[in-house]
């Protein structure tokens, strides 16, 4: 196998995917029966392990339905985890590096862009099978995904993708054959993708979509249910109210053919006791007020709201909206945690708080910073009720919260200038949650751009500069935030001038785990931020760090060098620079 692809590998750059694609579907169609040696014994995936999955495994998405980004594995800890060495590393498709690996059992299933899904040996990197999808040449250009793809799913005997041509595939977890596919839309005509994998739960595949494109559907964009057997669609739910619907009134009328977006891009979070998911949607289109045709008082719901869901029905049980109006790009769609804490939030560094919250009680709440803003809400997980919110960045698009019902006020399209820029703020790189410290951690920039997106300045709104009052020589662009979720105050703040853009792990060992746009991946002291830890990488460390374990040696992963949104950032910054060529997983653990 590795012949052959090497032997295409070596013709000139124009052919290289073609070659590799074709030569790799040949291996792939010829080798789907054969298993390798670490997968004979595949024990199927459950859903009592997603719900309970062991430490040594990292079996779903932010390794949980909690969405945390932590696992309780301590065997690289504060003490020792000056003494990380390198043990494996391997090159990946060439484009962005968003990615985060699922490792079961000692297998490693690595999403790579472009649709590609690989088996791997976890302790040394050694291929064991591959699925290469032949992409529509054209798809990138009219769904906007650029091929960047984040992670894969696994259950029972399969693993599952949802593709950037907007399909859903399910792949044997032994030999990587398809098992079925199905369409979830047509992206020619609605320009509809998905660059994560699904939800998975109780067999059912729970999947958002990405609408950027003008051709998006009517009615917005979509959640699906699939069956887990067959991937028979058991049910869908639109992401832009129409008539029919609660908030169906919040878009003066406006014909459900000219409702669109609100994509829910990222993955959702699911709460087993109460089986609610809890899913997070992004803005409208078209962005400027002067081209919608409503008023410039309508929320245009649920747009950048927080959906909960009944995953066996789709029943929408409640909806809440965080920035109605959005004239910026400031898409909500990123994790929401499930924590259960004592609320008890510092007025004295929480603007925000429900009058009507009894200060000290213990709630089952959503929590982090689900949009570009950098604010930080906590909701009732049961009912959607407002409890508290902060901000953490310089932001001045919200310019106030009703504290009863927690409604957004919106600052004027065409305010000058509009922060945090449309990167974000927090954008989607995940953030993380250690219930050993109850707190969270997450990674932020401080930016600004020229304004909304009115029909005079089209793109060039998208100009960044830094927030007001800063020295644009010595202002500090990059951000680790740990932030309370009791309390809302921060515990500790990590900044400095290198923008931050890639997603954060937490560990029982107590640390953090963060890296930056200029190579630089670190370990953090999660109670007090103290660096105990750092190396250099071959470029943007952009990917989604996470840890697992085999025969007793724990081990953690991290994605970097290619492709990564947060590059942008580096205009504030023209003193630094980073290369973006060499697209790697880098896998460290302590000496053996």
């Amino acid at each position: 196998m590795a012949t052959r692809i090497l032997t295409a590998l070596v013709v000139g750059s124009n052919l290289l995917f073609l070659s590799f694609t074709a030569v790799a579907q040949q291996v792939s169609d010829s080798q789907e029966n054969v298993i390798p040696e670490l997968l004979t014994n595949f024990v199927p995936v459950t859903d009592e392990m997603l719900l309970r999955p062991k430490p040594e495994n990292w079996i779903s998405f932010r390794n949980g339905y909690n969405l945390w980004g932590y696992s309780p594995l301590d065997q690289v800890n504060a003490h020792n985890v000056s003494e990380l060495r390198l043990v494996w590393s391997r090159a990946m498709q060439h484009g962005y590096q968003e990615v985060e690996p699922i490792v079961y059992n000692g297998v490693m299933f690595l999403s790579n862009v472009q649709d590609i899904v690989q088996a791997l040996d976890a302790t040394t990197g050694d291929l064991l099978w591959e699925y290469r999808r032949v992409l529509p040449e054209d798809v990138a250009t009219i769904t906007g995904t650029r091929y960047r793809y984040r992670n894969v799913s696994i259950y029972d005997d399969k693993v599952f993708l949802a593709t950037n041509d907007a399909f859903l595939v399910a792949l044997d977890a032994q030999t990587g054959a398809v098992v079925w596919e199905v369409q979830r839309a047509d992206y020619l005509e609605t320009g509809v993708a998905q660059t994560n994998g699904p939800l998975v739960v109780n067999g059912k595949l729970l999947t958002g979509s990405r609408c950027s494109s003008p051709k998006s559907p009517p009615g917005g964009c979509f959640i699906t249910a699939n069956d887990i057997e067959t991937g028979e669609e058991l049910w869908r739910v639109n992401t832009a109210a129409t008539p029919d619907q609660v908030g169906g009134d919040s878009w003066a009328g406006l014909p459900v053919s000219k409702r669109i977006r609100a994509s829910p891009w990222m993955v959702g979070s699911y709460d087993p006791e109460q089986h609610l998911l809890f899913w997070g949607t992004g803005p409208l289109q078209p962005l400027p007020e002067e081209l919608r045709g409503v008023p410039d008082d309508v929320d245009l719901l649920y747009t950048n709201s927080t959906l909960a869901l009944d995953p066996d029905t789709g029943e929408m049980k409640w909806y809440f909206q965080h920035l109605p109006r959005d004239n910026w790009d400031l898409d909500h769609a990123f994790e929401r945690m499930i924590v259960r804490t004592q609320v008890t939030p510092n007025p004295e560094e929480v603007p925000w708080i429900n009058p009507n919250l009894r200060s000290g009680e213990t709630r089952k709440v959503l929590t982090g910073i689900p949009g570009k803003t950098g604010i930080v809400w906590t909701l009732d997980a049961e009912t959607g009720e407002f409890l508290w919110a902060r901000p953490t960045v310089y932001q001045n698009v919200m310019t106030d919260i009703d504290v009863e019902t927690g409604r957004v006020k919106v600052a004027d399209w065409d305010i000058k200038p509009s922060c945090p820029h449309l990167f974000g703020g927090k954008n989607q790189p995940s953030g993380a949650y250690s219930p050993d410290t109850n707190a969270m951690y997450m990674p932020m920039n401080e930016a600004c751009q020229n304004g909304g997106y009115g029909t005079n300045r089209g793109r060039s709104a998208m100009q960044m500069r830094h927030a007001p009052g800063e020295d644009p020589g010595r202002a500090l662009v990059g951000r680790l935030e740990a932030v309370s979720a009791s309390t809302g105050e921060t515990l500790w703040s990590y900044q400095q001038r290198a923008p931050v853009y890639g997603s954060v792990l937490t560990t029982g060992g107590n640390l953090v785990f963060a890296g930056d746009i200029v190579r630089r991946f670190r370990v953090f002291d999660a109670k007090t931020g103290a660096v105990l830890w750092q190396t250099i990488l071959n470029g943007p460390v952009g990917g989604r760090p996470m840890t697992y374990g085999v025969n007793g040696r724990q081990y953690v992963a991290i994605g970097a060098g290619g492709l990564a949104m947060g590059t942008a950032f580096l205009q504030l910054t023209p003193e630094l620079s980073t290369p973006t060529g060499g697209n790697t997983l880098f896998v460290f653990a302590l000496p053996d």
